[in-house]
């Protein structure tokens, strides 16, 4: 018997870009779709209090809905939202972050601003990570999350990286590909399936990015912002939310090659960085330099703020998508800085760690989302909390 097709009006989004529809009281989730859309959708799993489906057929269009740029899109999981207009894309990310922090953060009347456009929405991404086909051709994970989808086209990437995709023909295993300001691509291959523990073969091959007049070297394994643009618009947002005096003692952790030291730095600050992955390290000493008032540490969170015994006026911390681990949150609540800004890539993890920051006696000033990476479902979060 054919599974029942249900006719369902998509009310609202969820994080990670599915549409949400309701049907006898449960929440349907339905990828591709958006709020405005009426829809015949086949359930694919049925989760006893949600369910998940698939689009059948578009019975009313949202107004917001636009065709994509991709003949990829739907099929490759490189971008979620191509078929949703750019306005309505920095909305929904505004309202996804703000009823995550009152869902999981409990903050119900947080003040979440309006998104951040990107100054292009398209041929934005500084790198990319690529998986062979079976044909030996670059391309994403499809949305089965098992295939591979060869790329002829993207329309996020900047322009000199879809220029190499014809030069990486065949590749063989998964690839790392970045350019940086100059304009220079670099491949290197990863040893694993975790971007952050990259093979570092290629020896001090590196890229340089240029955010607001200063160069930034990232060698093959280091993290760095996929969109340098927004990147320079996080430093202007973490400055301008901190009030400090000169000589004022900062904690960047989770410091990458040292975006944030720099212009902390700049500004008189006498920072204390942190990042337990040595060659983002390396780079960092490289970047800073000509910086004096930065003491650079290698090692977790959790592990070295303890033996740290001065005190600090505020803390930027901007970890990856997991959110902060729980003893390096409460490690940082021990030091009781009078700010912190909190960099997050995933509302959840962000609202976890909020309430744990409240709960500690820290009040959340604001939040700023960030579109960090348009066409997608990500969202970047410029989170203030005082103390």
């Amino acid at each position: 018997m054919k599974p029942e097709l249900l006719t369902l009006d998509i009310t609202a989004m969820a994080h990670g870009g599915n549409g949400i529809g309701r049907h006898e009281g449960r929440a349907v989730f339905v990828p591709f779709t958006v709020p405005g859309d009426q829809i015949r959708a086949r359930i694919t799993q049925d989760k006893g209090r949600f369910a998940t489906a698939e689009m059948v057929e578009l019975l009313r269009p949202a107004p917001s809905r636009t065709a994509p740029r991709c003949r990829h899109f739907a099929r490759c999981g490189g971008c979620h939202w191509q078929h949703i207009d750019y306005a309505a894309q920095l909305d929904l990310k505004q309202q996804i972050v703000r009823d995550t922090l009152g869902r999981i953060g409990g903050l119900r009347d947080a003040l979440v601003h309006r998104t951040l456009a990107a100054p292009d929405p398209w041929e934005y991404r500084a790198h990319v990570t690529l998986r062979p086909s079976p044909q030996g051709r670059p391309g994403f994970v499809a949305v089965d999350g098992r295939q591979v989808i060869a790329l002829d086209e993207c329309p996020i990437m900047q322009p000199a990286l879809l220029e190499q995709l014809s030069h990486l023909t065949p590749l063989r295993e998964r690839t790392r590909v970045q350019v940086g300001s100059v304009g220079e691509p670099i491949h290197f291959p990863l040893g694993s399936d975790d971007d952050t523990t990259s093979s570092t073969s290629s020896g001090r091959q590196a890229v340089e990015y240029d955010i607001k007049g200063r160069a930034f070297r990232c060698s093959p394994g280091c993290f760095f912002q996929v969109n340098p643009a927004q990147a320079a618009r996080l430093v202007e947002l973490v400055l301008a939310r901190l009030t400090l005096s000169g000589g004022a003692r900062v904690l960047d952790l989770y410091a990458g090659v040292g975006l944030f030291s720099a212009f902390l730095a700049e500004q008189g600050s006498l920072v204390t960085a942190v990042e337990a992955f040595a060659p983002a390290v390396e780079d960092a000493r490289h970047n800073l330099r000509d910086l004096r008032q930065v003491e650079l540490h290698v090692g977790v969170i959790e592990a070295v703020l303890p033996e740290l015994t001065r005190g600090y006026a505020a803390a930027v911390v901007d970890p990856p998508r997991a959110g902060m681990d729980a003893s390096a949150l409460q490690a940082l609540i021990a030091h009781a800085p009078s700010q912190i800004i909190y960099v997050s890539c995933d509302p959840a993890t962000l609202a976890r760690d909020a309430r744990k920051l409240v709960e500690a006696g820290y009040v959340l000033v604001d939040a700023q989302p960030v579109d960090m990476f348009p066409q997608t479902y990500h969202i970047e979060t410029v989170a203030h909390f005082r103390r």
